[in-house]
């Protein structure tokens, strides 16, 4: 085909879903395929039940095939969960000809990057933040610059070598290679914030089943990343606890009456479930529901709070939170997020996509679609049209196509 053919598999506590999708005019993706299937053996974003992954896996890859009449042979994939860490480095080199050219940022790069790492650690990006040149500091690119002296600042994201193992060979079982993992809020970034949002100062929130995976963006560049191990599912356990019903009834509930506010709610609101013990349906108070669930949501931003208040970064949020991920649907949350962090936040969803996407424009689906999104900037500038999804290395490459977007993906 004349263009090329990109695919993300978002691998997630609750569901997968693998996308297919062509390059279109004017930026926009056509998603010619979707493959979504409940989400097994996959627990806060980590494998704990290689089999029943993988089997999840290959169901949702399989579906995303006939859907689009296309065999799937590579794919970006999502990667979230508590082992994921992040931190920041410094790589310091002479300019080689006093004249700043690809050789010396990349020998800049490797030099940030080689920080003791232990062996059990995998490097998933290197992210540059800004250059400086013989102590002139704020240098978005370089290249071309006089100089003596090349200092780079890198944020560097690692995750569990085991675990990201096990996550390849899940995919592997069906014949598909990983090009390159992504990390959840890098992905979902790349479809829920602008421009503006970029460079005066945001944090993304994915809110998602098992993890709330948040990522700072100051200046266009990532500055933190963090993952929780707390999500949607925790607030359905709280429901099914606190109720006594099953966990796929206290899913239900929370879908239909759930609220994160609980003085929005109505105190005479009541509805019927059915509870461990009664053979009869029992009237619940919408109101003691929403105490139940506003608790432990403002317990996860608090956490939010938490990791924005450690990364030092705090003060430079403007354009305060983007908010994401299916647990962003719940009614109230966006209010309860702007009280509890004290900064403008807004819910949002992809957008500029075309085809099959009945199910996609929602929270819930920022990530697949980030995912396809970001494998379509990096084949947008690379070698031309391909069949697979192509990932940008700090070894090769055709520098002058590949530098304006090496701030976003050198991984």
């Amino acid at each position: 085909m004349s263009t090329p053919i990109i695919v993300g598999i978002d691998i997630g506590t609750t569901k997968v879903c693998t996308l297919v999708a062509r390059l279109e005019r004017e930026h926009r993706l056509r998603i010619l395929g979707v493959g979504i299937e409940p989400s097994q053996g996959i627990r806060k974003g980590v494998v704990v039940d290689v089999n029943a992954a993988a089997k999840a896996i290959s169901h949702s890859i399989d579906k995303a095939e006939r859907t689009s009449g296309l065999e799937i042979t590579s794919a970006l994939v999502s990667l979230a969960g508590s082992h994921v860490t992040s931190m920041n480095s410094r790589g310091v080199v002479g300019i080689s000809q006093q004249v700043v050219d690809h050789e010396d940022v990349l020998r800049a790069m490797d030099a940030a990057r080689a920080i003791a790492i232990p062996h059990n650690r995998e490097v998933i990006h290197v992210i540059q933040r800004d250059f400086t040149v013989d102590g002139q500091d704020g240098i978005r690119m370089p290249i071309g610059m006089h100089g003596y002296r090349l200092e780079v600042e890198a944020h560097i994201i690692t995750a569990a070598a085991s675990t990201v193992d096990n996550l390849r060979q899940c995919v592997a079982a069906s014949g598909v290679e990983v090009n390159q993992f992504v990390l959840n809020p890098l992905a979902s970034a790349e479809v829920v914030l602008t421009e503006t949002e970029r460079e005066m100062g945001v944090v993304v929130c994915d809110i998602g089943g098992g993890t709330t995976d948040t990522a700072i963006l100051i200046e266009g560049d990532v500055w933190h990343t963090g993952v929780l191990a707390l999500g949607g599912n925790h607030v359905t356990s709280d429901i099914a606890h606190g109720l006594r019903m099953p966990f796929s009834q206290a899913e239900e509930i929370k879908i239909q009456h759930g609220h994160a506010l609980s003085r929005e709610v109505e105190q005479e609101e009541f509805f019927p479930v059915r509870v461990f013990g009664e053979e009869d349906p029992v009237q619940i108070s919408r109101t003691e529901l929403t105490h139940i669930i506003e608790a432990r949501v403002e317990e996860i931003f608090s956490l939010v709070l938490q990791e924005i208040k450690r990364s030092g970064y705090d003060g430079l949020l403007p354009a305060g939170m983007v908010l994401t991920g299916g647990t962003s649907q719940l009614p109230g949350i966006r209010q309860l997020a702007s009280d509890v962090l004290n900064l403008p936040v807004r819910v949002a969803q992809p957008e500029r996509i075309i085809g099959m996407v009945d199910k996609l424009h929602s929270p819930a689906f920022s990530t697949s679609v980030g995912l396809v999104n970001w494998a379509m900037l990096m084949n947008e500038v690379l070698s031309g049209p391909t069949s697979q999804s192509t990932s940008v290395s700090a070894d090769g490459g055709d520098w002058g196509k590949v530098r304006d977007i090496l701030r976003r993906f050198l991984p």
